[in-house]
């Protein structure tokens, strides 16, 4: 975090007037400067930065601004993806102006302006484009402070460098610019013009005892106040204006007037930012000594506001008189970005309509600062770095992140990882850490951590566990699956729950205890690599037997399949929990699902020598084909086993594949995925059955891929093999247990 401004602030007795007691809270801060000075103009105080932030560098200006010192040099910000800022003390729901000033002032051997984002805590105020090297472009944010203070800062450069040149904060009295939306809604000032101005300087301290800038209606730059309507005049006064209302516009600004001598005043200016929803206020004061027979009556014609546009303003019956305030304001209208105004004098009036000033504010969206109890943590961390790189400004997840952390996207941000390792940390663990709810990741690893870990015991999503000493809860942490407390001073033993296996634990100071672990570790995998090679002996074996040795090893072994640690399940099966395709491994279903997917073996769509095949429907929602084996002898059930076996292992795109199978109480089924596409039958032409030789020339499109040539096979049931041609490419292909020219499913793989 940065740096909180010291400000002393003198409590005056009620024998000092009110508004002084105003001035000495004022915040005023030359960015860049390097000193402390009073502005002659205003007999403000400003303090130089260089011992309020950090970063950046102090550049002097090559064509200052009318002079004023705080307008010599300015503070230029990294480019980099980090954001730099200034953090203000306020009080908590008190009223306030925050405003910056931009002058960037190079010489013209600069190619590209800088452009970057301005940021008031995590809610994004303005983009800051420079355009020209001697306009000081101001942005200005009335606020209810949200809590004891607020960080300005600066990020995300598209061009340049960021910059500031100054940084002001002004307290307002109680009752200024309340609105209804306050709790959510900051206001952005897009306008705030003196209309009859005697001069295009603008007014603010000493004659607006709340320093708020009020632009003369003189100035001249581009959209700005044009349109104006033929006969506008200018007027003014000497004589004072009773101000006393909820907005105390100051009386400077009141005493002069513009008036529409021909019926209509009008203007049109850009609004920045716009269309939006905006906080509107008029001033008038009838500053002009009407006859009595003389009357300023007017309406709002531009824009048209319901309940609005048609009233009529009498400055002096709705001010109670001459030279004296009426404000009417609009607590919800809604603008666009160009825009124009205008009022028009009532039939019965006698005098055109008059205007002191306006002020328009933009309704902005109060975005969420990172939960308050994991900023409390960050800050215990950062008291503990001594590293200045590492320590970083404003919230610590928006516009963006610390270094050191990562966030979630909820609303309010949380913390999720805290990265330090290595960073030169004393002491203990902050207590407070048990309240990062969202945190996964703790690396603390590295450091010079003492004393005891706090109870963590409800931070059910951490991973990975960096730190120090080890309660026993850390080895039923739901999530933990890493644990590093490497090179830190610690003491005490090892949980037994942490050397289960299910925690990657490290620990180089307690030689002792990784010893232990790196035994368990290395028995473990010895265990691993026997049970390894042992599988692969038994699927050698497998592999090697002859079909009658498999016939005898079947009718020596009754219910093969009946358990799921069976020779398939050896060598092509797993029990995992997931997809039924998970990683292409059949899969063991039991005869209760098989019934409950094809709703009691209700719809049969095919037949082949295996036997019957029907329709069904899995709880997931995949559909499948059920091949029920009829024939129960020998060579059925080695049928059966060899393209279980088979099938596992064999995997191709033109393969239909094989999801599971289904061996219970005498039935022996195969689970194949449903194809859509018909019948093998339909894609079979010009059969021919010779001796009992069947004789098949497939005609099969799939992925480009056609037959050209068949081949005589010995048996209906036997494989039929082929060649498949993609380009001049010949492909061998094999037809697993083709059956008949009824079966609906057919196997085909690739050699």
């Amino acid at each position: 975090m940065g740096l909180i401004l010291q400000f002393v602030l003198l409590f005056l007795t009620c024998s000092i007037p009110s508004l002084l007691c105003q001035v000495t809270e004022f915040v005023s801060i030359d960015c860049g400067g390097t000193s402390n000075h009073t502005d002659p103009k205003t007999s403000l105080a400003w303090v130089s930065d260089s011992g309020i932030v950090r970063h950046g560098t102090s550049i002097e200006i090559e064509n200052p601004n009318d002079n004023a010192i705080q307008y010599q040099r300015r503070r230029d910000f990294p480019i980099d993806n980090k954001k730099y800022c200034y953090t203000l003390n306020t009080t908590e729901r008190r009223r306030y102006v925050v405003r910056t000033t931009f002058l960037y002032g190079s010489s013209e051997s600069e190619n590209t302006y800088p452009k970057f984002q301005l940021y008031l805590d995590a809610t994004r105020w303005a983009t800051v484009s420079v355009l020209d090297a001697s306009t000081v472009y101001v942005k200005e944010m009335i606020i209810r402070a949200p809590s004891s203070s607020i960080d300005v800062c600066l990020c995300c450069a598209t061009t340049g460098a960021p910059f500031l040149s100054t940084l002001e904060l002004r307290p307002l009295n109680l009752s200024m610019y309340a609105t209804d939306y306050e709790d959510n809604f900051f206001l952005k000032v897009a306008a705030r013009v003196n209309f009859g101005a005697s001069s295009t300087e603008a007014v603010r301290y000493p004659d607006d005892p709340y320093d708020r800038i009020w632009d003369s209606d003189l100035a001249k730059r581009q959209n700005f106040l044009v349109g104006v309507a033929p006969g506008t005049v200018r007027i003014n006064t000497t004589k004072e204006i009773n101000t006393n209302t909820r907005e105390y516009p100051p009386m400077k600004v009141m005493q002069t007037a513009v008036v529409g001598t021909q019926g209509t005043l009008s203007y049109r200016l850009n609004l920045e930012d716009f269309p939006a929803n905006a906080r509107a206020y008029a001033y008038f004061a009838e500053i002009e000594d009407l006859p009595e027979n003389e009357t300023r009556k007017f309406t709002m014609k531009e824009p048209y506001v319901p309940d609005y546009s048609n009233a009529v303003v009498n400055i002096e019956e709705n001010a109670n008189g001459s030279y004296t305030l009426y404000e009417p304001s609009y607590m919800n209208v809604s603008l666009s970005f160009v825009f124009s105004f205008s009022f028009k004098k009532t039939l019965d009036s006698s005098q055109g309509p008059l205007l002191n000033a306006v002020e328009i504010s933009k309704y902005v969206p109060i975005a969420s600062k990172t939960d308050r109890k994991d900023l409390n943590v960050l800050g215990a961390f950062g008291s503990m770095l001594e590293t200045g790189d590492m320590i970083e400004e404003g919230d610590p997840c928006v516009p963006v992140q610390w270094a050191w952390v990562s966030c979630s996207s909820n609303v309010p941000p949380r913390i999720t990882k805290i990265v330090l390792p290595g960073s030169n940390l004393e002491g203990e663990i902050p207590g407070g850490i048990k309240d990062l709810q969202e945190l996964t990741e703790l690396w603390l690893n590295g450091n010079s951590l003492n004393g005891t870990i706090p109870d963590m015991s409800n931070l059910e999503k951490l991973k990975i566990m960096l730190s120090g000493l080890l309660p026993s809860y850390f080895g039923s942490l739901p999530n933990l699956q890493e644990l590093y407390i490497q090179n830190n001073s610690l003491t005490g033993d090892i949980p037994p729950a942490l050397l289960t296996g299910k925690i990657i634990f490290v620990n180089t100071k307690h030689k002792s205890h990784y010893k232990l672990i790196l035994g368990i570790s290395v028995g473990i995998l010895a265990v691993l690599f026997i049970l390894f090679l042992g599988s692969l002996l038994l699927l050698r074996h497998f592999r090697t037997k002859t079909p009658s040795q498999r016939s005898d090893d079947k009718a020596t072994t009754p219910g093969a399949f009946s358990s799921r640690k069976s020779t398939i399940g050896l060598m092509a099966y797993s029990t995992r929990a997931g997809s039924l395709m998970d990683e292409g491994v059949s899969y063991y279903f039991s005869l209760a699902e098989i019934e409950a997917a094809t709703n009691g073996f209700s719809k049969k769509i095919g037949k082949g020598s295996f036997g019957p095949v029907y329709y069904g429907k899995m709880k997931d929602g995949k559909e499948v084909a059920v091949k029920m084996m009829a024939d129960s002898s020998s060579h059925g059930t080695q049928q059966f086993v060899t393209e279980v076996a088979l099938l596992s292992r064999i995997h191709h795109r033109n393969l239909v594949p094989l999801i599971g199978y289904c061996e219970e109480e005498h039935h022996r089924m195969l689970v194949y995925e449903y194809m859509h596409n018909g019948t093998l039958r339909d894609h079979i032409h010009g059969m021919l059955i010779v001796n009992q030789i069947t004789i098949y020339t497939l005609r099969i499109q799939s992925d480009n891929l056609t037959t050209q040539k068949s081949k005589q096979i010995e048996s209906t049931r036997s494989i039929w093999t082929g060649e498949l041609v993609s380009g001049l490419q010949k492909i061998p292909l094999k037809v697993l247990s083709i059956c008949t020219p009824d079966a609906t499913l057919a196997s085909f793989t690739g050699t």
